[in-house]
């Protein structure tokens, strides 16, 4: 957990890793009022809930938020309703795919990972106002990595709570342009709105705190520039952090059990079919293995697939 100096004291950042997103708690000393933002992966939810509860020491925890409904942000929402039962906002636009529990829409079929179904209060639109450790809140909608994103603006210390809409180097992959939906344009309109807000400090998704935001948007802009140039190349990425995903689950798995686990992936056998026609699904494995293994991500030890964080 880490509260940096120049965040307020009534906010606290569970900064995770790459399998869990980052966790934002809020307690107001005036109101006694607890809410977290984003609860990390299925896997780490036990570890959430600890380190929610030590925070809190002895408080409830009153409202869950979050930004968007991709496994790492949300899988840890059962398991704090179920000790909890705080009131649970997410964005507007999910709403119907999460009382229906539609695992297709939701994203978590297709990408092969894990999400436990949770229940939802209240729905998050552009613009609404929140009020978190006594401090006013706006929603802001971040489509780009996910259709239905939201970021957390807040005005007056102009803290910005990006999600994978901004990291200090990136942002997450575009998600919609995979299925030849459109993602890049509003990725590069979502970072024009970053730029609008004026923001002192940003807390993404994964990552550490920073505060050189125009620094980290100018790189976030020439890394979609990179990604529009060549549509295969946003495809290439998803594909190898979609399987580094799966290995910091398993942390280490077979080469056939991991090739398996790629052909049952709804999603992959969309790229592979869209952007790599040509190519077997076999060399889709082996190539994506090797350029992970080339950048130190994992290791090939026979036909062992060991995670390397």
């Amino acid at each position: 957990m880490t509260t940096p100096a120049q965040l307020p004291a009534t906010m606290r950042v569970f900064e995770r890793g790459w399998l869990s997103a980052n966790n934002v708690l809020f307690i107001d000393d005036q109101t006694g009022e607890a809410a977290l933002v984003d609860s990390g992966y299925v896997t780490h939810a036990g570890q959430t809930e600890a380190l929610v509860e030590s925070a809190l020491d002895g408080r409830p925890l009153h409202r869950l938020i979050n930004t968007h409904l991709h496994s790492d942000h949300c899988g840890g929402n059962a398991q704090l309703q179920a000790r909890w039962h705080p009131r649970t906002w997410i964005p507007a636009a999910d709403a119907a795919a999460v009382s229906a529990w539609d695992e297709d829409a939701l994203s978590y079929k297709a990408t092969g990972q894990q999400c436990q179904r949770f229940t939802f209060d209240a729905v998050l639109h552009d613009g609404d106002r929140l009020r978190l450790g006594g401090i006013d809140w706006e929603v802001v909608a971040a489509p780009g990595h996910d259709a239905h994103a939201v970021m957390l603006f807040a005005p007056g210390p102009r803290i910005l709570i990006s999600g994978d809409a901004l990291w200090e180097n990136g942002f997450g992959v575009i998600f919609p342009e995979l299925d030849g939906e459109s993602g890049f344009d509003e990725q590069a309109a979502v970072l024009d709105r970053i730029d609008t807000l004026d923001a002192r400090i940003v807390i993404p998704g994964h990552g550490r705190v920073f505060d050189d935001v125009a620094a980290a948007v100018t790189r976030a802009r020439g890394r979609l520039a990179h990604l529009r140039g060549d549509a295969l190349r946003n495809a290439t990425h998803a594909v190898k952090v979609l399987v580094k995903f799966r290995m910091l689950e398993v942390q280490s798995v077979s080469r056939d059990a991991l090739f398996a686990w790629m052909c049952d992936t709804p999603l992959m056998q969309r790229i592979h079919a869209r952007f790599m026609p040509a190519q077997a699904l076999d060399g889709m494995f082996d190539q994506t293995l090797r350029g992970l293994a080339g950048v130190g991500a994992l290791t090939l030890d026979g036909d062992l697939v060991v995670n390397r964080d």
